[in-house]
């Protein structure tokens, strides 16, 4: 359990630090609400008729859900870099299935034209 204890420091502490920034925020921030706080923010720009009761398009928000998605590869590449001599052939098979299967779902969204930007 003692090599667990600095790791629970941390995440204590971490919880502490932000539960405290949200609190004192709230204690400390202006309490002064006018309407173009409450309003959404457009970047800048004013909102028309047809965003607002508009659909909005979501092709920005699944490329970037993409690129979290293969971007995760690389997590599990490291761990399997640092132990390949010790994994042998079982490790290098098992990579070569995990590689061929996000290959698999990288062609299909290829395909689909999800990485197209119109």
């Amino acid at each position: 359990m003692e090599l667990y204890t600095p790791v629970l420091v941390l995440a204590a502490l971490a919880a502490l630090f932000a539960v405290g920034s949200v609190a004192m925020s709230a204690l400390t921030g202006p309490a002064r609400y006018n309407r173009a706080k409450l309003d959404s923010y457009e970047c800048g720009i004013e909102p028309t008729p047809q965003a607002i009761g508009g659909r909005f398009p979501v092709k920005y928000y699944i490329t970037a859900m993409l690129f979290i998605v293969f971007d995760i590869e690389i997590i599990f590449l490291y761990p399997w870099a640092v132990y390949f001599d010790q994994m042998s052939w079982f490790g290098l098979i098992e990579m070569v299935v995990f590689i061929a299967t996000v290959f698999v779902a990288y062609a299909y969204v290829w395909r689909r034209g999800g990485l197209d930007w119109d």
